[in-house]
């Protein structure tokens, strides 16, 4: 509990910003389930809820002093694994195509802020796994990383969206998972709409990211 207190403390502006920001989504969203007596955008509630686990992660690590070298590496790899879920609720626009044109605007707006909250808390968790791998690694090396991740991360987002896996398919179903991952790999040219795919997304991550870190040093 003491940990849970000291966590929301250091984290207050940051935590604040994300809950009016997630709560003007809901509200949104409620207002969108009104005028169109619809359900269907309602599953953008479990996609947030999917990107607040990575920031949550990193949040926890970020509350404990020392990581063993190991342990940290565990959460990494769950970390990478549920992290694509974050910017993953922007392939949401998607959906846009069944809207009404009426309320088109009203939809474009629901998930837009769902998808800015998915964004906000993708770029806060890279930071903060960048600022607990900074006493473990060297400043090179770090921002290699942190390249790669933005990438994989495309590709993560491209699995999810186009080949329908999600982030348990690595235990309830990994030989299927590594097979179509290898055959992209293998054969490339056959899959080129994965690679257009991880690399603009990639490279859309990859700036918003080095931006906003920008912007932030520049406070």
């Amino acid at each position: 509990m003491e940990s849970l207190k000291s966590i929301v403390i250091s984290r207050f502006k940051i935590l604040s910003m994300l809950v009016v920001s997630m709560t003007l989504s809901m509200v949104l969203l409620m207002v969108r389930m009104k005028l169109n007596q619809s359900f269907f955008f309602l599953f953008l509630v479990w996609n947030l809820f999917l990107a607040i686990i990575p920031f949550a992660i990193t949040t926890y690590l970020k509350s404990k002093e020392h990581h063993h070298k190991w342990v940290l590496l565990l959460w990494f790899g769950v970390w990478l694994l549920f992290l694509p879920n974050a910017p993953y609720i922007v392939t949401d626009l998607l959906h846009l195509r069944g809207s009404e044109l009426y309320l088109m605007w009203l939809d474009v707006l629901v998930v837009i802020s769902f998808a800015f909250n998915g964004l906000l808390l993708f770029f806060f968790s890279l930071m903060d796994m960048e600022a607990i791998l900074k006493p473990l690694m060297t400043d090179k090396k770090r921002s290699v990383l942190i390249t790669l991740v933005l990438f994989l991360t495309g590709f993560g987002m491209y699995l999810g969206r186009f080949l329908r896996y999600n982030s348990w398919e690595i235990i309830q179903n990994p030989f299927q998972l590594l097979d179509d991952i290898l055959d992209i790999a293998i054969h490339p040219t056959s899959h080129m709409q994965a690679w257009v795919f991880t690399i603009t997304f990639g490279a859309f991550l990859s700036v918003g990211f080095w931006t906003l870190k920008t912007f932030r040093k520049e406070d």
